[in-house]
Parts: C-alpha cells; sequence; structure tokens
C-alpha cells in the first residue's frame, strides 16, 4: 500500500553474518522502538570472575551511602575494598 512504512524488527539470531549485514542496511533509529537499556555487564573480561554476596539491608545502604559520598558505584567500591585487604594479606 502506498504512504506505509514499514517497520524494522531487529533479528532474532546469534549469528555475527546476519547482524553484520542487518546493520550494514539499517540505522539504530529504525528500531529505537525495540531497544532497551542494559544495566548489566554484557561481556566479561576472561580475566574476570563474578561472585554474589549477600549482606544485610543497612550494611548495603551503608555502602552506597559511602560510594556516593565518594562519586563511584558500590559494586567498584567493593573491588577496591576487597583489593586493598589483599594486598595487605
Amino acid at each position: 500500500m502506498a504512504g506505509q512504512m514499514k517497520t524494522t524488527r531487529l533479528p532474532k539470531t546469534d549469528s555475527i553474518e546476519e547482524l553484520a549485514r542487518f546493520w550494514d542496511e539499517h540505522d539504530v533509529t529504525e528500531v529505537e522502538d525495540e531497544l532497551e537499556e542494559v544495566t548489566e555487564p554484557i561481556f566479561q573480561r576472561a580475566d574476570e570472575a563474578t561472585i554474589q554476596i549477600n549482606l544485610p539491608k543497612q550494611d548495603l545502604e551503608q555502602l552506597r551511602r559511602v560510594a556516593d559520598k565518594i562519586g563511584i558505584d558500590h559494586t567498584k567500591l567493593i573491588q577496591e575494598w576487597i583489593h586493598e585487604k589483599l594486598q595487605a594479606a
């Protein structure tokens, strides 16, 4: 039909070749409605590992306040503290 725009959809594939072909032919503005913010890391360096720790709620709140006060992310502050302790050990 004349006057109708075709809606571009993000491909549902893990194929690098297909994704490369898609991005060669399209612009991110064509799929803005499908994009979502990702807050967790997508890629992780090979020399890093992830752990999960449980903290009492009040400790986590205090940790976040301290991190905010010095202007860094609370997870970065934890990493720095652990590194300092390990260097001192």
